[in-house]
């Protein structure tokens, strides 16, 4: 049993034995009043405490969720951004490669007339 609920229960007894109406005997009841009053406010702090600590754990469960959330957001449009990069270089390089192949056409064509020149000048 708490040691407060028996203290309580032996002042109740020697209240019987004795006269309630002395003065001892009322300092003694507003101490276990003010007592009471005490325990009540240190279970209600208590309470608060408790519940603020929980209050706390809920917030930073949900703040690493979040932050979880956007992290993963973040690398998803990154990702994006690189793969729309990577296709417009992909379209810009066949098109690079086509003027290059044009180019490369045109002037094969002068190396091959140059290059009979020389072999038939000899």
């Amino acid at each position: 049993m708490d040691e407060k609920v028996l203290e309580e229960i032996r002042f109740h007894q020697d209240v019987v034995n004795k006269d309630a109406n002395s003065p001892l005997y009322q300092i003694r009841e507003k101490e276990m009043e003010i007592s009471g009053r005490v325990l009540a406010a240190k279970t209600q702090a208590e309470k608060i405490v408790t519940d603020a600590r929980k209050a706390a754990a809920d917030t930073l469960r949900t703040a690493e969720t979040d932050a979880d959330k956007a992290a993963k957001k973040h690398a998803e449009t990154a990702v994006s951004k690189a793969e729309a990069e990577a296709a417009e270089l992909r379209g810009k390089i066949t098109v690079d490669t086509d003027v290059l192949k044009k180019e490369l056409e045109k002037r094969h064509s002068e190396a091959v007339d140059a290059i009979v020149s020389i072999v038939t000048s000899v």
